[in-house]
This record gives C-alpha cells, structure tokens and sequence, in this order.
C-alpha cells in the first residue's frame, strides 16, 4: 500500500478549548484508498476518526462506538494514564450508563465533563473528531482488522518520512556551518594572526573567535559547556537544535565581515549577539526553517 504524502501545511488554529494551538500542522496519507488526516499537536499526533469512518462500509457513527462500554473503559484507561487532570468522577458516571439503549455521548460532551485530551472535535478547514494515534489505532479495528493494520502501517511509513527529513535537513546545516567556518577561519587567519605564530598560538586564536561566536549564541564557552555537560558526548554544536546550527552558519560569514572591517572583538561580539537573538526570534517563531527540504 503506497502513502500518498500530500503537502505538509500548517495552520494557526484559534479554539476555546485546552486543545487551543498556534500551530497546528497536518499531512494526509492514504489508506486503502481514503485520504485520512493527521494532525501533529504539541508533538503529539491526531488522526481524523471522521476521515476513517468513510471506509466503513454500511452505516456508521462515531457515536455508535463512543457509547460501547468497552470503548468507554479503554478510553478511561488511556486518559488514566497520560493525562493528570482527568475527571474520574465524571468517568465512572458515564462508564455506568455506558452500553444501555437510551445513552448517548457526543465527543465534545465527553471532553467537557472528563476534561479529557485523547479525542478531539474540531471545526474550521480541517474540522472534525480527531483522536490520538492510540485511540485512532483501536478504532480502526471497528473499520476492520485489515483497515487497522494498514492505518498503523501508512502511519509508520508517514513517520519515517518525516524522521528521514529532519535528518536531512540537520545534516545539511551542520554541513552548512562546517564550510561557513572554513570562511569564518581564513579570515581570522588574514586579519587577526600576526605572522610567524606558532600552532599552538594559532589554535588559541582560533578557539578565542569560536568562544565569541559561542558565547554570541549560545551564551557560554565551549569549555563552560563542557563542565556543565561532561555526560554528552561531542561538542556543544553537536547537540544545537536546528534554529541554532541555521544562526550559527549565519553568524560565521557575518563575523568573517566585521573582521575584514577591522572591528574589535567586543564590539563584534556586542553585535553578533544582538543578531543571533533577533534570528532565533524570528526561526523560533515562524518555523520556517523546517520547510527547508520543500
């Protein structure tokens, strides 16, 4: 069964709810032929149970399966067990009456009176009743056994996906910074390297505008760093998040400038600082470096 991985959109998302996000980011992919939404929230990911109800055949409600009692205690059990601010009172109430003829239970009154956070009811562009993949896994199996075995597999594959880009796009910048410090490591070595130097004295220079580009970004020596992290293996550049390697490569080629111009080291690093926390600002809060393999 092939994934059909549609363009990653994301979408700023105003809801009432404690679901409320400023992001929310949604692919799709394919399951035996019904275009099924996931949406990924504050890391965690949802799928659209309304989307996956299209697959079964004969008539079929959301509802029809949130009134079983045995759906009811498993979602119990998985709210018991993620979710701290679940309403067991309000959860023994309802797993009472579950079952019975006359009862019915909607997603949002379920949310609202457990303060559950496995399922979801949304409205807008991509509204509808999301659950947590967990819960959406289970539910499959009331599509059918087959429509629950390639849901967990295109939604593995949807991962993978996702897990080979980001590698990519880390490599790529961490490469990026390596070639931008060759530039970075030229230009120490024709402006601030007196002649007949020794090795051992050039390497102090060059640890020296590493440091000031170190402490520019992340605010601390590769030395401090290392005391503050003895049980990592690396460097401080080895563990930087994404937005940081992407400023770090920016901040090489801007200081390579400020020495070509001839700029005391306090006042460049004065400067690369301010620099560096107006750009991880801005990638903190757009994203956008993500979109980088697109």
């Amino acid at each position: 069964m092939h994934t059909s991985l549609l363009t990653s959109k994301s979408s700023t998302q105003n809801e009432s709810s404690k679901f409320q996000l400023e992001k929310t980011v949604v692919k799709k992919m394919d399951v035996m032929g019904s275009e099924i939404t996931v949406t990924s929230v504050n890391g965690q990911d949802y799928i659209c149970l309304t989307d996956m109800v299209k697959a079964k055949d004969g008539e079929f409600f959301i509802s029809d399966w949130l009134r079983n009692r045995n759906t009811i205690e498993f979602l119990g059990i998985w709210e018991t067990v993620y979710n701290a601010s679940f309403n067991h009172g309000k959860f023994a109430t309802i797993k009472t009456q579950a079952g019975l003829n006359s009862y019915r239970l909607s997603v949002k009154e379920w949310t609202q009176k457990t303060c559950a956070i496995g399922l979801q009811a949304k409205a807008g562009r991509y509204g509808g009743t999301y659950a947590h993949r967990d819960i959406a896994f289970e539910f499959g199996m009331w599509i059918s056994p087959k429509f629950k075995i390639y849901l967990i597999k295109e939604f593995q594959r949807l991962k993978d996906d996702e897990s080979r880009a980001a590698s990519m796009d880390w490599s790529f910048q961490r490469t990026l910074a390596k070639v931008n410090y060759k530039i970075h490591t030229d230009a120490i070595k024709q402006h601030l390297i007196p002649s007949l130097l020794t090795s051992a004295q050039t390497n102090i220079v060059y640890a020296s505008e590493a440091d000031l580009l170190n402490v520019a970004l992340f605010g601390k020596t590769a030395a401090q760093w290392r005391e503050a992290n003895r049980q990592l293996a690396g460097n401080m550049r080895d563990h930087a998040q994404l937005e940081q390697l992407v400023v770090l490569s920016n901040l090489e080629s801007i200081n390579a400038v400020f020495i070509h111009q001839g700029l005391e080291a306090p006042h460049r690093l004065k400067q690369l600082n301010a620099i560096a926390i107006s750009q991880m600002r801005s990638l903190v809060g757009v994203r956008s470096v993500q979109k980088l393999q697109k």
